[in-house]
């Protein structure tokens, strides 16, 4: 959140940098799931993981933390991190060979993996609570930027949520897409992605929800020090969005 970037979606990274005083507001939410957390035999909660080691290469490291501190775990002292950013070995290959317990999958590491019959799933955030009930991924702006340029800034939501009503209806289709633009490389498992994702949840789902989940989660795991209601006041902007969902459908 260095004002790189006019828009990003990424939930794990908005709500410490809210706190910190970034200027960043969060317009709507995207979808739902997407990671997968994979384990060794012997290995069926996340609370078996203490003392064990994780790898992950996309996902939010975020994330895993307030996975590990939902089910009592210290995400510092009681699990070991293996990831991408490290500069090691993959994180990947470790666990398909064993030498690592277990895994936090973002697409299309999920599918690779199950094609490859490595692990099993002990949590999906797209299909268990508490995580299946609210947004992962969702469009986040600079304060500037949307005063700056309300046209610009509705009509890149309304973009972006065009674009996963499409993932929703025609999966195979935007599969072909990605892979043909050079955004993936493997068709099927740009497909099941597609597929498993349920992308037409945004309309249904309320964002403010989702950040007073996580901000909460986060407070209570020690992350951060203000309240949801207060990330939610300096962080949010749902103009937008209430205003696209009045629109007909096209």
């Amino acid at each position: 959140m260095r004002g790189e970037l006019d828009f990003c979606n990424f939930l794990g990274a908005f709500i410490p940098v809210i706190e910190a005083g970034s200027p960043i507001v969060v317009l709507a939410g995207i979808n739902i799931g997407c990671l997968e957390f994979f384990a060794r035999e012997g290995i069926r909660h996340i609370a078996d993981l203490k003392g064990r080691t994780i790898g992950l290469r996309a996902a939010p490291v975020e994330l895993l933390k307030l996975m590990a501190a939902e089910v009592g775990l210290d995400p510092v002292k009681d699990i070991r991190w293996v990831a991408a950013s490290d500069g090691g070995a993959d994180p990947l290959e470790l666990f398909v060979q064993g030498k690592i317990e277990a895994f936090l999958g973002f697409p299309p590491e999920p599918q690779e993996l199950r094609a490859r019959r490595a692990g099993h799933v002990i949590l999906n955030t797209t299909t268990d609570r508490p995580w299946s009930q609210y947004f992962c991924c969702m469009l986040a702006s600079s304060r500037d930027y949307v005063r700056k340029y309300p046209v610009a800034t509705k009509r890149v939501l309304r973009a972006v949520l065009k674009a996963a009503d499409i993932c929703a209806a025609e999966p195979d289709r935007v599969a072909r897409r990605i892979v043909s633009g050079g955004f993936a490389e493997n068709y099927d498992y740009a497909s099941e992605t597609l597929r498993d994702i349920p992308y037409e949840k945004w309309r249904e789902y309320d964002p403010e929800d989702t950040m007073r989940f996580y901000a909460l989660r986060l407070h209570e795991a020690g992350l951060i020090k203000s309240s949801p209601n207060k990330i939610i006041a300096d962080g949010t902007d749902w103009r937008f969005l209430n205003e696209l969902k009045r629109e007909p459908k096209t």
